[in-house]
């Protein structure tokens, strides 16, 4: 034999490969044999040992078989197949990512079987998809209503939605998603919705506009100091809220006004479409207006009772 060409065992040790990997390169056309022996075994000479290096380096980087192909038969440059192979792995990537997000949220749920399928299925839902869900909702809340309506501006404002979600989800995003998803299907929420829609711009009617710094800054701390809104000291704190000489009437409908405005639920909506779009969701709101709620049931029914 030639000292310029080898058998597969010497290419394969030469290589630094097992055997059977150069035979299966070998099979598929990637390196060649440029004869055989007297004996029908297969020779490669020197050019094989660099073809060889370069298959083994392309299909390190993950390149498949035809790729390798595309490039030794120069219809292809290792610069466009790397480029083909780089978006082919964002996108892998990208989905062992979301799987990762929503096994995260399952752990931390202890979710059942059902609860994962369905995760799975909402978490890998196109962005079209889930832009549908949105609209779909929003659509139904205000159909009917004035096109002028305040209502109709804070619709447009629930149906933002990112593209798509992130290439690398949190785990709270997905499951911010899927908590969404979840709200939106519910049918009391969406009547809840419905109804506050409808009702909406019933604040310009009122003379008496509640404060929403002071309801929070006052309200917010009775929560946070454990303060019974029916107490001496709830209504201390209410009179810094609405003052005291507000007409019973007109604080009726203040209290008609925060009753069909305030929700925890809507309120979480707008937190989870913040946490969806990678904002930071506002804190709660909700806690100190129905405390503020509670303290203006309590305060009018006194008064009634009293005759003012």
């Amino acid at each position: 034999m030639s000292a310029e060409l080898f058998t597969i065992g010497q290419l394969a040790e030469r290589c630094g490969l097992p055997t059977r990997t150069v035979r299966f390169w070998s099979d598929a056309g990637l390196v060649p044999p440029v004869r055989r022996s007297a004996g029908g075994y297969r020779l490669y000479d020197a050019e094989a040992v660099a073809r060889l290096d370069l298959v083994r380096t392309l299909r390190e980087l993950g390149l498949g078989l035809d790729a390798v192909e595309a490039v030794l038969a120069r219809t292809a440059t290792v610069a466009e197949v790397a480029a083909a192979h780089v978006a082919a792995l964002d996108t892998e990537i990208r989905t062992l990512r979301l799987h990762r997000a929503v096994l995260s949220t399952v752990a931390d749920r202890g979710s059942t079987m059902e609860e994962t399928l369905l995760m799975n299925k909402l978490a890998r839902l196109s962005a079209q998809e889930r832009q549908r869900i949105i609209d779909d909702f929003v659509q139904e809340m205000v159909e009917g209503t004035d096109p002028d309506a305040p209502a109709r501006g804070i619709a447009e404002s629930m149906r933002r939605l990112p593209a798509e979600l992130p290439d690398d989800p949190a785990p709270e995003q997905v499951d911010a998603w899927i908590e969404l998803a979840e709200l939106v299907a519910d049918e009391s929420f969406r009547q809840r919705v419905r109804a506050m829609a409808l009702a909406g711009g019933g604040a310009d009617e009122l003379e008496y506009e509640t404060d929403h710094h002071a309801v929070l800054e006052h309200a917010g701390r009775a929560v946070a100091d454990g303060i019974a809104p029916s107490s001496s000291q709830g209504r201390t704190v209410l009179a810094r809220i609405v003052p005291p000489d507000t007409p019973v009437d007109q604080r009726a409908l203040v209290l008609e006004q925060l009753e069909t405005f305030t929700d925890a639920r809507v309120e979480r909506y707008w937190q989870l479409l913040a946490i969806v779009n990678g904002q930071s969701p506002q804190p709660a709101a909700v806690p100190a207006f129905e405390w503020l709620i509670a303290a203006l049931r309590a305060d009018t029914a006194e008064r009634r009772e009293n005759g003012e």
